[in-house]
Parts: structure tokens; C-alpha cells; sequence
């Protein structure tokens, strides 16, 4: 038992620097001890002290990291005590919560886009399309989205149930004709329409979330009514095209008939001025004639004879007249 005692002091004054040297003696005097200089000790309760102060200053430096959250300027924090809501923050900057006890949840405050699964419904003429839209939207009481929703994927999967309903319902009211056709299409307002329709049953369950716009990207039909479809517009195209040209014939002879009516009577018009100027002008010339002739009676006679001699005379013409004849003798060249 001593034995150890001394191996335990021997071990302690190892670790605290108390190792002793014995001085060399010469042979006579054993009175002669050399001391040696001690050197610097270890201290284990100092170094015991300062590991204490930096696992308390280590752990006081993880409490308040723990406590501490940065809420951005994009994003709202709600902070939970035991899985239940007990505040959120919707202003940017350091905020603090109960370490080990509270947990923060982080939403997107900005606007964001949902792609709405492809569906296919029936329309109010028993026919099959698929429709393929999105929705804009964003959260408005972050609160009530975790308290009700739980999550923000539950929110959507929530959101686009009612959307699927609310257009099934909108398109199940028109004709397969007025959803595909853009002439007669009435979808000019079944968004706004299908989005207040949701935000309603969103504000009834109370999510938190606000649909700000629905639209429908895309109409299509199934597979197996695809070519049957395409062959009976291309069919309606050409018995649209086909009344198309006979208006077009109607027009074209409407057009024709009242051109060449206008024509006629612009003629009418022409040959009556034209007969009145005509009329005037022989009038005018009868008159100068009447004038001319009556200063020379007998050159006058003479010129009618001359003038009834180029309708009468031709190569074959054979006239019998009596010498004595007065026509006979100018003919003949007799003018005495």
C-alpha cells in the first residue's frame, strides 16, 4: 500500500514539475548538495477554469445563434411553439425566437405560378376536351395557410382542386363549338369568372392563399376524336368558303347589273344631246342653204338635179326619159 502511495506522488510530481536530481558528491563529503533551479510548474485547476469559461461563453454563442433568425424581403416567417402557430413576421431583418422550443417556417411573399394538371371534362353538347391552364397566385395570411393547409404543397394541391371544379362547372355551361370556336367563342370572360369563383371557396376554407389569375393555355381533345373532329371542320370551312363565292357571284351581278344600267342611261343621255345638237346643226345648215340658194334659183335647181343624179345613175342603171325631158338634157350636157 505505501508502495503505491509513492508511485501516485512520483506521477503527480512528474505532472506538476516536482521531479527531484540528486547533485553529485565526492567521495568525503555528503553535505555538498547542488540545488537545482525549479522549473515553471503546471497549474491543472487554472487550465480546468479556462475550459469551463469557453464552453460557457461556446454554449452562450450557440444560444444566441439558435435564438436568432434574418427574415427577407421576399419571404414571410412563421414561428411555431409545439407545431402551433404562434406569430409571423412579414418585415425584413433579425428577429428572435425561444431556442430549442420555437421553429421558424419560411413562405414566398411574391407572386408565383402554378401549372394545373391536364383535365379532361365534358361540355354542355356531351363532347370530350382536355384542358391544360395555370393559375397566379400568392399567399395572404400566412397564419391561416399553416394553421389550415399545413404546407404550402398542401395549399396547391387545395387550390387546384377548386380550379379543376370551378372550370368543369364554367365549360360545362357552353357548347364544344363556342369553347374551340374564337368567332363565336364565349370565354372571352370564364377567367375572371373562374377566378373569383376560387378565390371564394379559398376564403370560405380560409388557406391564406389569393388566386390572382386563371387562364386557360390550351384546348385540346382526345386522341380518338381528333381526326373525326378535323374532318368535320374541314368541312364546315368549305361550306363556308363555298357560300363565301356565292355571295361573292351575287355581288358580282348585283354590281354588273346596276354598272350596265348606269351605262344605259348615260348613253340615253349621249344620243339625246347628241340628236338635239345634231337637229340644231341641221337646222343651221338647212338654213344657210335656204339663205345661199334663194339669191340663184336656177343654180340651185341645177345643184338638186346634179345631187338627185348621184342616187339614181350608177354603172348599170338604164333610165328612159323623152328627148324633150329637161333632166334628159342636162344629163346629156344640153344646158340651154
Amino acid at each position: 500500500m505505501d508502495q503505491k502511495n509513492k508511485d501516485l506522488d512520483k506521477f503527480l510530481n512528474f505532472l506538476s514539475g516536482k521531479s527531484k536530481k540528486k547533485a553529485p558528491t565526492d567521495g568525503n563529503s555528503g553535505d555538498n548538495v547542488v540545488k537545482m533551479e525549479k522549473k515553471g510548474t503546471l497549474n491543472p485547476k487554472k487550465y480546468l477554469s479556462l475550459a469551463i469559461t469557453l464552453t460557457i461563453v461556446f454554449a452562450a454563442a450557440l444560444t444566441i445563434f439558435a435564438n436568432v433568425y434574418i427574415v427577407k424581403e421576399s419571404e414571410y416567417a412563421v414561428v411555431r411553439q409545439f407545431g402551433e402557430v404562434v406569430k409571423f413576421e412579414r418585415d425584413p431583418g433579425l428577429k428572435m425566437k425561444i431556442p430549442f422550443i420555437q421553429s421558424v417556417t419560411r413562405l414566398p411573399k411574391n407572386q408565383m405560378t402554378y401549372n394545373i394538371s391536364e383535365e379532361e371534362i365534358n361540355t354542355k353538347d356531351k363532347k370530350r376536351i382536355i384542358i391544360d391552364n395555370y393559375a397566379v397566385w400568392r399567399i395572404t395570411d400566412p397564419k391561416a395557410l399553416i394553421s389550415n393547409a399545413g404546407t404550402l404543397s398542401k395549399a396547391e394541391t387545395r387550390m387546384e382542386e377548386f380550379i379543376y371544379s370551378v372550370i368543369r362547372t364554367e365549360l360545362g355551361q357552353l357548347r364544344y363549338d363556342e369553347i374551340i370556336n374564337d368567332e363565336n367563342s364565349s370565354r372571352g370572360s370564364i377567367n375572371d369568372r373562374v377566378t373569383e369563383r376560387v378565390n371564394e371557396l379559398l376564403q370560405n376554407d380560409k388557406y391564406g392563399v389569393e388566386v390572382v389569375d386563371v387562364r386557360i393555355r390550351r384546348t385540346d381533345l382526345p386522341a380518338e376524336n381528333e381526326q373525326s373532329v378535323f374532318t368535320r371542320m374541314i368541312s364546315e370551312r368549305e361550306s363556308t368558303a363555298q357560300l363565301y363565292l356565292s355571295e361573292g357571284d351575287a355581288d358580282k351581278r348585283r354590281i354588273e347589273a346596276q354598272t350596265d344600267q348606269q351605262v344605259q342611261a348615260m348613253l340615253a343621255t349621249a344620243n339625246k344631246e347628241a340628236s338635239i345638237i345634231q337637229a340644231e346643226g341641221e337646222a343651221e345648215a338647212a338654213k344657210i342653204y335656204n339663205k345661199s340658194f334663194s339669191q340663184d334659183p336656177e343654180f340651185y335647181s341645177l345643184y338638186r338635179t346634179l345631187e338627185s343624179y348621184k342616187k339614181t345613175v350608177g354603172e348599170d342603171t338604164v333610165i328612159i326619159l323623152p328627148a324633150s325631158s329637161p333632166y334628159a338634157k342636162i344629163l346629156s350636157g344640153y344646158l340651154k
